[in-house]
């Protein structure tokens, strides 16, 4: 089958994405195409696959991500991004509602971040805090600022979901291995938290700004996880690191966001959706595999504006 794709990232959360507004597919294919495409060794390669699909009587247009893995979270804060930059230049909105898969979401065309970089601001929310949603058993219902022993005897926790659930430690300094070991026990889909969940190490630095380091479910450790930049700051403001209501810059491997977050668990990002290059391929749906790439058309201007930040 062949698609006609957008290569594009959200702080260096990249993706392929698809106008699938009038193409039908069960979603085990569209997992099949999301191994594909993301495939690092493929012509493609990215964190995953995104959809721009149609609204319903609240939105304006929708969105789906499947994970490389082939699975769908709820949401990807990054990857809404850039599907709301689709959506509206689609549309001819400067601000619209986009659907989400057990959500909603206010988009808008926000100042750009830099000269040239194309910047989407976002709304989610409200995050919370019941984890008998997730689920994660043994805890409690509610986790905030505590040690969850099975992950670590001095790691404190907090659990959100945004709506895709999140554990939350904020340290001195991230320490990747212990990162990557921690969110190796969620991946495993251990019975007590058979969904999985992203795991986010942060710091607070000079200035009040948040670096942020994800291990994400079905991804694995990411250069950027949007939904965990919001939770971080929602936490930040809740854990009184930081106080509700402020702008925030908020960076990460792939670059950074400008954030900030209510008492009331609402979260808005402002960050760039950035177009690399545009083009088809072909993914062999049985075998998940993609090949005959054809790039129609690269968008260096866009490349160099991101690479300035």
């Amino acid at each position: 089958m062949r698609f006609d794709i957008t290569k594009c990232h959200g702080s260096g959360n990249d993706f392929a994405l698809i106008d699938a507004r009038d193409i039908v597919l069960a979603d085990g294919e569209w997992a099949q195409v999301a191994r594909a495409l993301s495939y690092r060794a493929g012509p493609v390669g990215g964190d995953g696959i995104l959809l721009l699909t149609g609204g319903d009587d609240r939105a304006a247009f929708g969105m789906r991500i499947f994970n490389a893995d082939g699975s769908e979270p709820e949401t990807c804060l990054n990857g809404l991004r850039c599907v709301a930059r689709a959506g509206l230049e689609a549309t001819g909105q400067r601000s619209a509602v986009a659907r989400l898969k057990t959500s909603h979401a206010e988009v808008a065309r926000d100042d750009d971040l830099a000269p040239g970089v194309y910047t989407v601001r976002e709304t989610a929310g409200p995050a919370s805090f019941d984890v008998r949603d997730w689920p994660l058993t043994g805890e409690g219902i509610r986790i905030v600022d505590a040690v969850i022993a099975r992950l670590s005897p001095d790691l404190r926790f907090t659990a959100i979901a945004m709506p895709n659930p999140h554990l939350i430690a904020f340290v001195d300094a991230v320490d990747e291995a212990e990162l990557v070991r921690i969110g190796e026990i969620c991946e495993g889909a251990p019975a007590w938290l058979p969904n999985r969940a992203n795991v986010s190490f942060i710091e607070v630095r000079e200035g009040g700004e948040l670096y942020v380091r994800t291990f994400e479910r079905g991804v694995g450790l990411t250069n950027a996880c949007g939904s965990a930049m919001g939770a971080s700051t929602f936490v930040a403001g809740l854990t009184g690191r930081l106080p509700f209501d402020r702008t925030v810059t908020v960076r990460n491997r792939g670059g950074l966001v400008r954030a900030s977050a209510s008492e009331a668990g609402m979260v808005t990002l402002s960050g760039n959706a950035t177009v690399e290059w545009t083009g088809q391929v072909s993914v062999d749906l049985s075998q998940a595999r993609a090949d005959d790439l054809v790039v129609t058309s690269r968008h260096e201007d866009e490349i160099a504006a991101w690479a300035g930040i």
